[in-house]
């Protein structure tokens, strides 16, 4: 079971808001500034690096997308399982507060560091996609929680 736990990955993707939305709304308010610790640093720069060795154009961080990242891992904390649940919230809050024309993410749980969640990622034809998808921003953030278990949610957007 903690083997399971420990590989835990989903991703999602969406180009209209036409997907069902939870009621439950656990979306972050919208901030100027994210403090960007270091996996969550790492994990941008790997996702960059990944680009870059495909030639794609890299991705440039936005904090209001980080802020949302972050706000879905304390709902996920606090409900104690990874899931996508509230994208489409989080769909409609990043196309009013950052303009996205698509929003796609990733999350995770139980990665000690950037480079297993990124492999992890890059290992399920999903989560690559969205990695290599067609976007032009990012943002990224990583809660844990009281055992010490990362909470990941990179979150993706073309505008």
């Amino acid at each position: 079971m903690l083997v399971l736990l420990a590989v835990s990955t989903v991703s999602c993707a969406k180009e209209s808001i036409e997907e069902e939305v939870n009621s439950y709304n656990h979306t972050a308010e919208e901030k100027v500034d994210f403090d960007y610790s270091e996996i969550e640093n790492d994990i941008l720069t790997l996702v960059n690096e990944h680009r870059k060795s495909l030639d794609l154009a890299p991705l440039k961080p936005i904090a209001e997308i980080s802020v949302e990242a972050e706000s879905h891992n304390y709902y996920m904390l606090e409900v104690g399982e990874v899931s996508h649940d509230n994208f489409g919230a989080r769909y409609e809050n990043l196309v009013k507060t950052v303009g996205a024309k698509a929003v796609s993410e990733n999350v995770g749980y139980g990665y000690r560091t950037a480079d297993a969640v990124v492999k992890a990622w890059l290992n399920s034809k999903g989560h690559k996609e969205n990695i290599e998808g067609n976007h032009s921003h990012f943002g990224v953030s990583v809660v844990d929680d009281v055992n010490g278990r990362n909470y990941f949610t990179n979150i993706f957007i073309r505008r």
